[in-house]
């Protein structure tokens, strides 16, 4: 198979698609590459004004140019050569974008190159390679965030924060003085960034939350000394864009892309994530949603002892890299710490009140709250206040102010952000699955986390600990572990598992009856393991169709979305949008049972649809994708982030960018190969049959 990054010319009557096609003839070759010479800042205007036909400073398939450009080299008389094709004119826009230099997190300007040399071999390299440089090299060191006296300026910026008082702040919990004298010192010595230091109360109640909501600050992390004895704070991954805070789920999914990344530090990150979530757990009682104060009474997924597990195995089988303090000498000791930390979570915050629904045995989501959640945009739950404002006789402001305040009561109300806080809990705002009824919920996804946590502290006592860990003066056996996720996976059964539609369903505990939502979150089961050889079987010939479309597997079904209006508007977690867990879940799950041929053509289909949105859209890597249109254009509540950006992108997403290192790792050489060459799965597969 040769590669060739773009094989189609352009032509429209080939296909009825409205899109044009990919402007690109480019193919490997085996003369040496021209190296142009090119004045970095003329070359860029020259390319846009050319170029850019619809002025958002990008290159795609939609504009119109061109695409066509003659650029002097190093050969004699600086001969000029052709630079052509969609995919070489926006890889040149992007070089060039790089070269002007990238935004620097401290005072300094950018560094200004005025003339430079790009290889023709940059502006034609396979895709694949590009975009995992780009991940390596620019897109993770562009999220890496430190809660820290150098990181303070960059991590206290919040774009969802909406009050008057923009004031940096950080919050310290009650019980660690060392990190409060450490920020202490640094709003003295570090005067212009006007910093408050604020001490957290030892019992954190939702009414403290929402008096502080008008003075909202990051949540300080685990500190350690470095190499030169300073202190600094344990790095982490933000998501990007707007979420400049470190997030449960998110860091976990991001973790496996560091893990998988053979860049220098990567492991070191991960681990730093696990030690921070560590911390929260010991400091904040929980895994935060995220760490800002907005977030205190709200936790995520939990996947813990997944993520714990697979730094250990990878410190313990891998040489550190240069720069890495980590030792796997270290590590067993590492891990115990992290597994305490872990049966802390699962019993105080997981399997006890209001989580744990005692009289079944399961847990659901369910976050506390008082007032209006602070942290959405300022008009996102204007149509559901209208008519209580209107009640009042005040405009939607007043009556937020008096909810706030608890001036008035309003059940109603109060029971519809109890589901709205449970929502974001679950990872999944917004769907309709869990609208209105997400605290009400027994969910398949957090029952899969919860019994995977079982099977993992279990294996874990028995394997490391010889059947017994204590923890906090209490024995734990790995018998007693086992027994909890037997019982687990028997409840699953009996109030989840619908056999005759061969799927898992959420169970509602006010109605006393399953869902008829069918999400793919089913397909988590799998990835725990807990679903059965007969259930796995089932759910690979009876459910995966309902979700594999063209570019991977969709959030949930056409059927179970219903019907689209003005007043029922497209959700972000419903059909047709795909999202990275479920993609990565599904993978693992599909393998776990011998079902790997399955979950390549899934990682195909995801990875060759990131690949064409780079090549085609000037390097977008984005938050989600509409994978039933294959499209980084998401008509949903919240846009796209990943998506906004000039000239060249500068983060991606953490955990798209993830997906994409850890997909690589499912496919043989020759699906990398035909990634690379843009093939796609139906030309494919019609390869591997002839």
């Amino acid at each position: 198979m040769s590669l060739r990054y773009i094989l189609e010319d352009d032509d429209d009557s080939r296909s009825s698609s409205p899109l044009p096609h990919r402007r690109n003839s480019i193919s490997e070759g085996h003369t040496r590459p021209n190296i142009f010479l090119v004045d970095v800042h003329r070359t860029k205007a020259r390319l846009l004004r050319q170029e850019d036909t619809d002025g958002d400073e990008r290159v795609t398939i939609h504009d119109t140019g061109p695409k066509h450009m003659t650029l002097p080299t190093t050969q004699s008389s600086y001969a000029r050569r052709s630079v052509k094709g969609n995919y070489m004119i926006s890889s040149l826009l992007q070089e060039l974008a790089l070269l002007e230099g990238l935004p620097t997190e401290g005072p300094e300007p950018l560094v200004l190159r005025s003339h430079a040399v790009i290889s023709e071999s940059q502006l034609k390299e396979n895709p694949v390679d590009r975009l995992n440089r780009m991940i390596s090299q620019y897109f993770w060191p562009a999220l890496v965030r430190r809660v820290d006296a150098d990181g303070l300026t960059v991590i206290c910026m919040d774009p969802k924060n909406r009050s008057a008082n923009k004031r940096p702040r950080v919050y310290v919990p009650n019980g660690d003085d060392f990190a409060f004298d450490y920020f202490e010192q640094v709003s003295k010595t570090r005067v212009y960034l006007d910093l408050e230091v604020i001490r957290l109360p030892a019992l954190i109640t939702p009414e403290y939350v929402c008096s502080i909501n008008d003075r909202p600050g990051i949540l300080s992390l685990d500190l350690e000394r470095n190499d030169h004895s300073d202190i600094v704070g344990k790095p982490f991954i933000v998501p990007g864009g707007r979420f400049n805070e470190m997030y449960g789920w998110d860091s976990y999914f991001a973790a496996l892309g560091l893990l998988v990344d053979p860049s220098a530090n990567a492991v070191h990150i991960a681990k730093s994530m696990v030690d921070n979530f560590v911390y929260q757990i010991n400091h904040y009682g929980k895994i935060l949603n995220a760490n800002r104060s907005y977030y205190l009474l709200r936790s995520q997924p939990p996947f813990l002892t997944d993520m714990g597990l697979r730094v250990y195995q990878k410190l313990k089988s891998t040489k550190c890299a240069e720069g890495e303090k980590e030792e796997p000498a270290n590590a067993d000791e590492w891990l115990r710490g992290v597994m305490a930390a872990a049966i802390k979570e699962y019993e105080q915050v997981w399997m006890s009140a209001p989580r744990l629904v005692e009289e079944i045995g399961l847990s659901r989501y369910y976050s506390k709250g008082q007032g209006v959640p602070p942290e959405t945009e300022a008009s996102h739950f204007d149509s559901h206040l209208k008519p209580f404002a209107e009640k009042y006789g005040c405009d939607i402001s007043t009556f937020i102010k008096m909810y706030n305040e608890q001036t008035i009561d309003e059940p109603e109300l109060d029971e519809y952000f109890c589901h709205d806080r449970s929502v974001r809990e679950s990872g999944h705002d917004t769907t309709y699955r869990l609208d209105n009824c997400a605290a009400n919920l027994l969910t398949i996804d957090l029952c899969s986390l919860l019994y995977k946590y079982e099977r993992d502290i279990a294996n874990y006592i028995e394997q490391s600990c010889g059947g017994c860990l204590r923890v906090d003066g209490k024995e734990h056996l790995s018998c007693d572990w086992a027994a909890k996720a037997d019982c687990r996976r028997e409840l699953a059964d009996k109030y989840l598992w619908n056999e005759e539609k061969g799927m898992y369903f959420d169970y509602n505990i006010v109605s006393q009856s399953q869902t008829t939502y069918e999400s793919a979150t089913m397909f988590w089961a799998l990835w725990s393991q807990m679903a059965s050889t007969h259930q796995a079987n089932l759910l690979v010939t009876k459910a995966l169709c309902r979700f594999e479309v063209s570019g991977g597997i969709v959030s949930g079904t056409k059927e179970s979305l219903g019907a689209v209006s003005l007043d029922r508007p497209n959700r972000q977690w419903d059909y047709p949008t795909g999202w990275v867990p479920h993609q990565i879940l599904a993978w693992e799950g599909l393998v776990n049972y011998g079902y790997s041929d399955d979950a390549r053509r899934l990682v195909y289909r995801w990875l060759y649809m990131i690949t064409c949105a780079f090549v085609d859209f000037n390097g977008v890597v984005p938050e989600k994708f509409n994978v039933v249109q294959m499209s980084h254009k998401v008509d949903a509540e919240y846009g796209n982030v990943g998506t906004e950006f000039k000239k060249v992108p500068r983060e991606g997403f953490a955990w798209m960018n993830a997906s994409y290192l850890v997909g690589q790792q499912y496919l043989t050489k020759l699906e990398r190969r035909a990634l690379g060459a843009l093939v796609p799965l139906d030309s494919l597969l019609k390869n591997k049959d002839s």
